[in-house]
């Protein structure tokens, strides 16, 4: 019951963010808008960036995001079938931001990929900044992609994210095969 209710709060979300800004949508409206009471979306989620936070890693959590066709992949999808909502979504610049989790989620996700790969629950400095360095980058050019670019392809964004990786993170997280593509 649970998951369908967060999901059913997510698509009333979803559905209000077509018509306005996140700035102008408010617990109320949405609770009004899905037929619950706000203690039931308080006990999902904290806020409706928490909300906006939750449908993004729906999206993400299965994208193989070391895999340049997995990546662009979920690009065109986040383009084509969500992109209202990411639209919407990039623009708000609000305290807790969409941003600001995804910054979190994937360097915690490069993070535990890297440390997979090289067998070990802890990285050393350089390799972390690189994660961290890379995911911003990364992070600030899908939303620039996906707010005013209309004509790069995904698999061109993808590539080009790739190649920037720094060397170090490219050593660890690409195969051979991979490292050729983006050269």
């Amino acid at each position: 019951m649970s998951d369908r209710t967060k999901i059913w709060i997510a698509e009333t979300m979803k559905e209000l963010m077509k018509q306005k800004p996140i700035d102008r949508i408010r617990v109320t409206e949405i609770c009004r808008a899905a037929g619950i009471q706000r203690p039931t979306f308080y006990y999902h989620f904290k806020d409706k960036q928490d909300l906006i936070a939750w449908i993004f890693f729906q999206n993400a959590v299965d994208i193989d995001i070391v895999d340049i066709e997995a990546a662009a992949e979920a690009m065109r999808k986040m383009k084509k079938e969500l992109s209202v909502f990411y639209q919407r979504a990039y623009a708000d610049v609000s305290q807790n931001a969409l941003t600001h989790y995804i910054l979190e989620y994937f360097t915690e996700r490069y993070t535990q990929i890297t440390m997979a790969k090289l067998h070990t629950d802890r990285l050393d400095t350089d390799l972390a900044f690189c994660i961290r360095m890379y995911c911003y980058g990364t992070v600030g050019m899908t939303m620039e992609w996906a707010l005013y670019d209309n004509i790069t392809p995904a698999e061109t964004e993808v590539e080009m994210m790739f190649h920037a990786m720094p060397a170090p993170l490219r050593a660890v997280l690409l195969t051979e095969d991979d490292r050729s593509q983006t050269a």
